[in-house]
């Protein structure tokens, strides 16, 4: 892999240089301002037409530029009126450009990759540019958005490398477990499903579709917040919609080529607070031979620590606080990101920009990590002046090896985390006997497998080869009048291979299991059809219209084949099993859409706009219901008040107002029909099943209705800006599982009864306080604050349980609770006595109380605020975050508190705990309160973090006027996640995450650790 990029990094080198050397005459150099404050201006686009090769200035509005003899100059940058200037003999060339009233509105993309004018949209968006991706890289590009974009929330998982992104928008989604936003990619929807998660279960979280995609190929990602923003994409754009415009080549432009070198190095973080005066034992007392050394080695209830003590292999071991701790089990991850990208103006009719990315990631976990390669191909081509061609190629090979597998017990690398504080984990490894190869089992659990077993013994690889490509053909019959069609396919094809590694001590006989091995091919297929107008009706009313049609088509296919007990050891292979197994599934389901959009332009401070679109389900039709289509319009308006105001101060000034409804389905096919299937052999004979879930004959499309009210304002040159909303969004008709008494022969039924209210204020404050010649901070504070309120859920309003962590298997759960926000922890309280005291029994251990709501899993209060600094060519940038308002059902509290870890423990550990006259011991206590009380384990998940810290330098263009290759150097010192600067979780990150959907949101229980890293960027911009 290092070869090709090697390769073609080399080829790329020849084509500048030959480039280069072809036609030179002279060099032309200047700086470009802008009026009226003489400010350097970066990005304007210098044209030479005699030749069309061109190109842009740097951060201190610097160029350079080869010129003929007859050379013409054009600098234009938007916004501002271009300027042409004839060389001549001039040898620098200074230039002012000065703003045109004309274009200063704002270009976004918005729904189906159609661009408009920011100022005349009547919605919520937010843009989010490709630096902020690049510098302080993840490995998962949507995590990048943590704090950047109010309304949104994003947590990834503590699962290493290619991990999911789990994303929120506006409060909870939906009751039917669905979160995450449609992604978009130049206007053509990308397949996000997660390939597999963790539970209280175990498990592994094997990434989700976003996560593939490198970051150095896209340019933007747009947030479209509302409803009204997203109503045009039907099902799926109930959560929200992220748009990806990857980046380009410039028409005109001359050859381009730039290499990035990203590197970045984590170490994990450490967030327990565990006491280390109590060591190993039970009842007071240290252990006194092997097996009690082994099956006391989670348990820190023995003497106070000093001298010395047995061990699980017999030695003797000192009975001190360790030297080390469970992070030394885990190394320093690093992530090594290679990329090439050439560009270059095919005249003034085309562009092309290529581009070859390899990320080398490797986990802090031993013999985990990643490996990413990212072909990209984009080309625009003029065929003639009235037919355009656009394709895109993104081509991806990604191979994870070794993913750790997550939650409480079996197979996880973080089991060390409750060891009893004299025992050092390093005498467990390598944890396996070289000569038997049995598992070296160090707890009273053979189900808490030995981390450096696991590590070196296992198996868990997922590879997937991908491909997304789009195809745009756009047709001008005139300037304003266009018929464009357009094809988008995601392709994904995974392999995937899982045992249980022989000698594994819950394993039959130690023989190990082939849990999986097989493949599965996964697409999305998207054709658009859109006819578009841009009409005068009358003098000052303007129509710019469009109609189109969409077929969707998604398939999966999956193989496998699976045993258990292999026969010879470390035969990993589905012929040396003693028990063979196999599996297949198959799923089809298609998507018939119709849209429209009208935007009427009223004297240029009004504009009314609607839209429609009409989907047709293929989930949906049944033989007895023709309720598988549904209409979802929406309506918004913009209106630009600063033209009737004389407020010298004021720039702008927008209100805004929109109600949309959004449809969708169940995301599965079969839901509304009785299917049988078949199943294994009885006797010889062959056998069926029939599914254990009702299915719903009269299923129809739930929907979600959004009104907003939006204000924008800009102030003192656009110096201080304002962007607000609130608004109220609702679904109905909500499709979900309900249980069933299985007296009836079914354990669950498919109803469309859940319903769920957000209301929410988006507050969105920009500015540059300081602006000179040498220095610019510019700063940004975005703050959400939502309330979230279930109105109903399945035909009797039951708690609609979701997850829950193996600690409190049972006894504390998150669901959703008509009446409450949601998802909601639910939890045991103490019961307590007429005068609040606790009630204890006799034995003086607490006795449990009512189950009761503790709080959302789901911040209600949230934010960030980023800064940048840049003084001649210097820059630094922070990011600050923070999440208020949630609760968290920690396992580490629990398994803290019942092993004796916990600093509350400390309490009572001489005299015992007393309550109401009983006195209890404090072994005896602290593990009838985990057990029995669990809204102990209920923490808060306020933080305020400092996310993101960045230091860099862009090395003047003049230092490299005479160099054959290199024009252009900026180089960045990194890091991310560096401090908690507050949190009231005293022994979890508030983040950590076993889960990746929504069912196990707000619930931590031994993932991998959070981890901080470090690094730096170099970026070669060559000639």
């Amino acid at each position: 892999m290092r070869k090709v990029l090697s390769i073609t990094f080399t080829l790329v080198m020849l084509i500048c240089v030959v480039n280069l050397t072809q036609a030179q005459t002279r060099v032309v150099k200047g700086v470009v301002t802008a009026s009226p404050d003489g400010l350097p201006m970066p990005g304007v686009t210098i044209l030479d037409k005699s030749n069309q090769t061109g190109t842009t200035t740097n951060v201190d509005g610097e160029y350079s530029i080869t010129v003929g003899p007859n050379s013409i100059l054009v600098f234009s940058f938007i916004g501002y009126s271009s300027q042409e200037v004839t060389v001549g003999n001039q040898s620098e060339i200074n230039i002012n450009l000065e703003e045109d009233a004309s274009e200063l509105s704002e270009v976004v993309v918005t729904a189906l990759g159609i661009s408009k004018e920011k100022e005349k949209l009547g919605y919520s968006l937010t843009e989010v540019g490709s630096e902020t991706m690049t510098k302080a890289r993840e490995t998962n590009v949507a995590n990048s958005l943590a704090g950047r974009v109010a309304g949104l929330v994003v947590k990834g998982t503590n699962s290493g490398p290619g991990g999911t992104s789990k994303i929120t928008l506006r409060g909870t989604p939906s009751i039917n477990g669905t979160g995450s936003p449609l992604y978009v990619i130049n206007g053509v929807p990308m397949d996000n499903t997660q390939r597999g998660s963790a539970g209280q279960w175990g498990g592994s979280d094997n990434g989700d579709g976003i996560g593939n995609l490198s970051p150095d190929d896209i340019e933007t990602m747009t947030v479209l917040k509302g409803q009204a923003a997203s109503a045009l994409y039907g099902t799926r754009a109930s959560n929200g919609v992220i748009l990806i415009t990857t980046k380009s080549g410039k028409k005109g432009g001359e050859w381009s080529a730039s290499y990035n070198l990203n590197y970045m190095v984590e170490n994990p973080v450490d967030f327990t607070d565990f006491q280390n005066q109590y060591g190993q034992g039970t009842g007071g007392q240290r252990p006194t031979t092997a097996t009690d050394a082994q099956t006391t080695g989670r348990l820190a209830w023995g003497e106070l620590m000093g001298g010395s003590v047995i061990g699980f292999d017999g030695n003797q071991y000192p009975y001190e606080p360790t030297s080390d701790t469970y992070l030394d089990f885990y190394r320093t991850g690093s992530n090594f990101t290679n990329t090439v990208s050439v560009s270059k103006g095919l005249g003034t009719d085309g562009s092309f920009r290529m581009s070859v990315s390899n990320l080398d990631s490797k986990s802090i976990v031993p013999n985990s990590g990643m490996d990413r390669l990212s072909l990209n191909l984009n080309v625009d081509q003029n065929i003639t002046d009235k037919l355009n061609v656009t394709a895109m190629v993104n081509y991806i090979d990604q191979k994870s090896t070794n993913i750790p597998f997550l939650s409480d017990g079996p197979k996880n690398p973080n089991n060390f985390l409750f060891l009893a504080p004299n025992i050092s984990q390093s005498i467990f490894a390598p944890g396996y006997n070289a000569d038997t190869g049995a598992e070296t089992v160090f707890s009273d659990d053979i189900y808490v497998t030995n981390p450096y077993f696991i590590v070196n013994q296992g198996i868990n690889d997922l590879g997937r080869k991908r491909t997304i490509s789009a195809l745009s053909t756009k047709y001008s019959f005139t300037e304003n009048i266009y018929a464009m069609v357009r094809i988008g396919n995601d392709v994904s094809n995974d392999d995937f291979y899982s045992i249980d590694p022989y000698g594994l001590a819950y394993s039959a006989n130690l023989q190990g299991n082939l849990n999986s091995r097989g493949q599965s091919a996964r697409s999305e297929l998207n054709i658009d059809g859109i006819f578009g107008a841009k009409v005068d009706l009358t003098e000052g009313l303007v129509l710019d219209a469009l109609i189109g049609g969409n077929i969707r088509k998604n398939k999966y296919e999956r193989v496998s084949v699976g045993g258990s007990r292999f026969v010879l050891p470390y035969l990993y292979s589905p012929f040396n099993v003693e028990a063979f197994s196999r599996g297949y599934s198959y799923s089809q389901l298609e998507v018939h859409s119709g849209f429209y959009s009208l935007d009427f332009g009223i004297k240029e401070f009004l504009t009314l706009s609607t839209t429609g679109r009409y989907d047709v389900y293929s989930t949906l039709t049944s033989p007895v219901s023709d309720d598988n289509s549904i209409f979802s319009p929406s309506v918004s308006m913009a209106f630009l008040f600063d033209q009737f105001l004389n407020i010298p101060a004021m720039d702008f000034g927008k209100l805004r107002a929109s109600y949309a409804v959004t449809s969708g389905d169940p995301g599965v096919a079969y839901s509304n029909q009785f299917y049988y299937s078949s199943a294994n052999s009885f006797a010889g004979v062959p056998a069926g099943s029939s599914p254990t879930s009702l299915p719903n004959l009269f299923l129809k499309p739930f929907t979600t209705d959004e009104i907003e009210i939006g204000l924008d304002m800009n102030f003192f040159n656009n110096r201080l800006g304002l962007d607000m909303a609130y608004y109220t969004k609702t679904t109905h008709n909500e499709i979900m599982n309900a249980s069933l008494s299985i007296a009836s022969g079914f354990s669950s039924a498919v109803v469309a009864t859940g319903s769920i209210q957000n209301k929410g204020l988006e507050v969105l404050l920009t500015g540059k306080p300081i602006q000179t010649a040498d220095f610019t901070w510019t700063s940004s504070f975005n703050l959400t604050k939502v309330k979230n309120e279930v109105l109903s859920t399945d035909e009797n309003n039951n708690p609609v349980n979701l997850g829950q962590n193996r600690a409190t298997l049972g006894n504390a759960v998150t669901a959703y609770v008509v009446g409450e926000a949601g998802p909601q922890i639910r939890a045991y309280d103490y019961q307590y006595n007429a005068d609040g005291s606790i009630v204890v029994d006799e034995a003086g251990l607490p006795v449990r109380g009512d189950l009761i709501n503790m709080g959302t899993v789901l911040p209600t209060l949230y934010g960030g605020w980023n800064n940048e600094f840049n003084y001649k060519g210097v820059s630094f940038s922070f990011l600050i975050d923070y999440n208020y308002g949630n609760k968290v059902l920690s396992a580490t509290e629990f398994y803290s508190t019942f092993r004796g870890l916990n600093q509350v423990t400390l309490e009572g550990r001489e005299s015992g705990v007393t309550n109401s006259g009983v006195t209890a011991s404090a072994e005896d206590y602290y593990k009838a309160l985990a057990q029995n009380i669990t809204s102990t384990s209920v923490v808060d998940g306020d933080f305020i973090k400092l996310r993101q810290m960045t230091l860099g330098y862009s090395l003047p263009a003049s230092w490299f006027g005479n160099t054959p290759v290199i024009k252009g150097l900026d180089i960045s010192f990194v890091a991310r996640n560096l401090a908690i600067l507050m949190r009231k979780a005293k022994n979890i990150d508030p983040e950590a995450s076993f889960g990746s959907n929504i069912n196990y949101t707000g619930i931590e229980g031994t993932s991998l650790p959070s981890t901080r890293s470090f690094g730096f960027n170099l970026n070669f911009k060559l000639n």
